[in-house]
């Protein structure tokens, strides 16, 4: 992980925590997945995944974040990992997607919550005790301020990592992932970081 988008990562991310903890309606903030169809001066118009044409503008000296490929191999104890997931009759998640947080990140919305990338899945950010192989596949223990669980990783997971995004990549076709955006007086919105997948890929989100 380059060590200049670390310091740059953990403000956005405090941005995207400080948006959870406040309910959405009352700081009218929005989560966006969808798809940039064309670029309109300064905003993007953004396709969402229910078919809502959005448009987005970002904040003075955006992020813009990658999403990279990672492996299960990359994973080693005391990392900080964030996992969607599908609850299982033995309270165990089946990982969904998992990603791998850089250190300055740590600790961004740790704990155990409904997450909304499908019906009733859940989001588990936190710090990996042990990992081990299975019948099935592997199997992260992780711990969070108020729990633990077991993530069962199967070769069905995706696995991915962040790296420094460029403006440049971001054109018509891209997916984003936007955790939170603040609606505008106009009815825009707007959002310090934008979340992409390179080369037509999806952020696992």
């Amino acid at each position: 992980m380059s060590k200049m988008i670390q310091p740059a990562l953990a403000a956005a991310a405090s941005f995207a925590l400080v948006c959870i903890a406040v309910p959405a309606s009352a700081q009218e903030i929005v989560r966006i997945r969808g798809t940039i169809e064309r670029i309109d001066g300064p905003a993007y118009v953004i396709k969402s995944r229910d078919g809502t044409e959005l448009k987005l503008t970002l904040t003075d000296n955006p992020l813009y974040v990658a999403i990279a490929p990672s492996t299960m191999a990359d994973i080693k104890p005391g990392m900080f990992v964030g996992s969607t997931g599908m609850s299982q009759p033995d309270g165990s998640q089946k990982a969904i997607e998992v990603h791998i947080f850089p250190e300055s990140m740590r600790g961004t919305g740790e704990g155990h919550y409904d997450w909304d990338l499908m019906p009733r899945s859940k989001m588990t950010n936190a710090n990996v005790e042990q990992a081990v192989d299975s019948v099935n596949g592997q199997v992260l223990s992780v711990k969070y301020k108020d729990g633990e669980k077991k993530l069962l990783v199967t070769p069905q997971t995706i696995v991915v990592t962040y790296e420094m995004g460029k403006r440049e990549e971001v054109q018509p076709g891209t997916k984003i992932f936007v955790a939170a955006a603040k609606k505008q007086p106009d009815g825009t919105l707007q959002t310090p970081r934008i979340t992409y997948g390179r080369n037509g890929q999806g952020p696992a989100f």
